[in-house]
């Protein structure tokens, strides 16, 4: 039906109601089923009432008013609509010959009001009953029997394919009382009540509950196959009450358990103004962060050499945004190539064609686990394209070639690690043999927000209510910003001009990182940071839990930053410099030569065993006292 029609329905309902309600009225003060003479008296009422009936419903609006809204009896319209037809009767019956008793008509006003709320009402429910015919309906559970709880259920109750079958609570107080003719249960029989009810979702009426512990409720219920949805009280949708602030990102710096270190590592970008630079891995987060802090430093031409396409994309269009900003002066060429450092002919001629003066060799694959049962892959990326890259500097006269590596080069228990270690003493034996390329390697811990890294994995796992895994209650890490880690690798970078280079080996510069981070103290800090508490056994009614699920393979306690003993100083104190001890020429080359074979089979078992006993025996030397603070 249309509007119009629909609204010329509930006209005539209440034209027909004022007659008739007036009859019953008069069948109730004359005492008798058909008292004809009365009755014809005041037969000429009878129209007249109905037309009465139909002006007094358009004054008060009631055919515009939407059938929904009496559900909850808020009649006031009625009510105006009553009176006015009331007052018209008592008037009509004060002319001569229509005499009716004024009691009588109080009584009809009475009678008009109820009957024309429950005329409303009935047509509500045929109404409902004719929609849930025509349309599937869907059964829920309310979860909380509270105020939000049943203001829902209350506004859902109109709804015509939404039934709302049961409540669900917590409070076992609550368990043997009904709300709104609705039982109230358990949590624990919210499975029961999906197969008795056919329920399909549930929602949540709990606005006071922490966003932790929605998000716990909502996977246990997800986990049954149940749809879930959570609603601000009624309170907060209107703004009187403060909406529960969600999960907010915390800064990333504030776990270091040290001071910043950017203001002493500033004068580290230098010297590379009007040069061309490439950086492989551009994509990546240190390699992004190393792009937007050179880009300052205006470049003639930076290389953005990546094996992901969505990477590549992003980090050029950021770097084009920050150049925009920036207004004018020269600008940087941006050249963004995508392609693996796998590929010596692409390498080869990228180097060629763009005379590049200095590469930042980030590209790596750096996910333990993921690299862990991939070695074939691993060791292909981070060993043998760091072998094509830099042999493929030496051959075009590339002037400064940068390693970034990793504490889990040092003394490696997995595969990640020591593919790292092994890039490491590629590039040891090439600065050997090299007379135009100077070699650096930098080495440094964990990236703080790095992808993968442990910061992100927390956060997201307090989102999700928990539990924040952790490894072991003991495991420590070093870390250290994205920012500090590329300005630690642009300094590396700047030491060859600055007459630092400590050739034939390649110079081992790491960061004063201060003492290791124990990290179940920064998970605690995170869910505390987040505005939550930390659910153990002093605090079982904490937000977060923290779940310890063992080492993972090749995952060590405690890592370390340097190999062999002695350090050397830079001209910045934070700055230090390693003299490590490298393979020969002759094993190089029948380890690489070995290697190449192994993964032509695609052994990964051996190339496994070979890498991990190429790295072991420069490491047998326990580990100094500087390096394990």
């Amino acid at each position: 039906m249309t509007r119009l029609q629909k609204e010329a329905v509930i006209l005539l309902a209440d034209a027909a109601l004022s007659p008739l309600c007036f009859f019953l009225t008069a069948l109730l003060v004359y005492g008798s089923f058909w008292p004809q003479l009365q009755l014809q008296r005041l037969a000429i009422l009878f129209p007249v009432l109905a037309l009465l009936g139909a002006m007094a419903s358009m004054a008060a609006g009631l055919p515009r008013i939407k059938l929904k809204t009496y559900a909850s009896f808020s009649a006031n319209g009625i009510l105006a609509f009553s009176t006015m037809v009331g007052t018209g009767t008592l008037l009509l019956t004060m002319l001569p010959g229509m005499y009716f008793p004024v009691a009588g008509t109080i009584t009809f006003s009475m009678a008009l009001f109820l009957a024309a709320i429950l005329v409303r009402v009935a047509m509500l429910k045929v109404l409902l009953w004719v929609l849930s015919t025509d349309r599937p309906q869907t059964r829920v559970l309310i979860y909380g029997a509270g105020k939000t709880g049943q203001q829902l259920a209350s506004a859902l109750k109109s709804h015509e394919t939404i039934v709302v079958t049961a409540f669900i609570d917590d409070d076992p107080s609550l368990h043997v009382q009904r709300l709104m003719g609705k039982r109230i249960y358990p949590s624990q029989q919210v499975e029961r009540l999906m197969r008795k009810f056919d329920i399909a979702r549930v929602l949540l009426a709990m606005p006071s509950l922490s966003a932790p512990k929605l998000a716990q409720i909502s996977r246990r219920l997800q986990a049954l196959g149940l749809g879930v949805q959570a609603l601000p009280s009624f309170a907060q949708l209107v703004g009187t009450e403060q909406l529960i602030e969600a999960l907010a990102p915390v800064p990333t710096g504030r776990f270091l358990g040290r001071s910043h270190l950017d203001d002493v590592l500033a004068t580290a970008v230098s010297g590379y103004a009007g040069k061309t630079v490439l950086i492989s891995g551009a994509g990546g987060s240190v390699g992004s962060e190393l792009c937007r802090q050179l880009i300052v430093q205006r470049p003639a031409r930076l290389v953005l050499y990546e094996v992901s396409e969505l990477a590549l994309y992003n980090i050029d269009r950021d770097l084009q945004d920050l150049m925009e900003a920036a207004g004018g002066g020269a600008r940087t060429e941006i050249v963004p190539v995508l392609g693996s450092v796998t590929d010596a002919r692409l390498t080869r001629a990228v180097l060629a064609q763009h005379q590049v003066d200095t590469v930042f060799h980030s590209a790596a694959y750096k996910h333990v686990p993921l690299v862990e049962q991939n070695p074939v892959a691993g060791i292909s990326n981070n060993v043998f394209g760091t072998r094509i890259l830099a042999d493929a500097c030496v051959d075009q006269g590339v002037r400064r070639f940068i390693l970034v590596s990793t504490d889990k080069a040092v003394r490696p228990s997995n595969i990640m690690g020591a593919s790292k270690r092994l890039a490491e003493l590629v590039i040891q034996d090439r600065a050997k043999r090299s007379r135009t390329t100077h070699f650096s390697i930098v080495r440094f811990g964990n990236v703080l927000g790095s992808s993968g890294s442990v910061i992100p994995l927390f956060r997201e796992q307090i989102a999700r209510g928990g539990p924040v895994t952790l490894t072991h209650d003991d495991v420590t890490r070093y870390f250290m910003t994205i920012a500090e880690a590329s300005k630690l690798v642009l300094m590396a970078g700047s030491f060859v001009d600055a007459g630092q280079s400590s050739a034939p080996l390649a110079d081992v510069f790491v960061l004063d990182m201060g003492k290791p981070v124990r990290i179940r103290q920064l998970a605690e800090q995170m869910i505390q940071g987040a505005g939550y508490t930390v659910r153990d056994e002093d605090n079982p009614d904490g937000d977060i839990e923290i779940k310890v699920i063992g080492l993972r393979p090749g995952e060590k306690l405690h890592e370390e930053l340097l190999i062999g003993q002695g350090l050397l100083t830079t001209p910045h104190p934070k700055i230090l410099r390693a003299a490590e001890e490298s393979l020969s020429e002759l094993e190089i080359a029948n380890a690489m030569r070995e290697l190449a074979g192994h993964m032509a089979t695609g052994d990964a078992e051996a190339m496994r065993v070979l890498t991990m006993q190429l790295v072991r025996p420069r490491q047998e030397q326990a580990p100094t006292a500087a390096a394990a603070t």
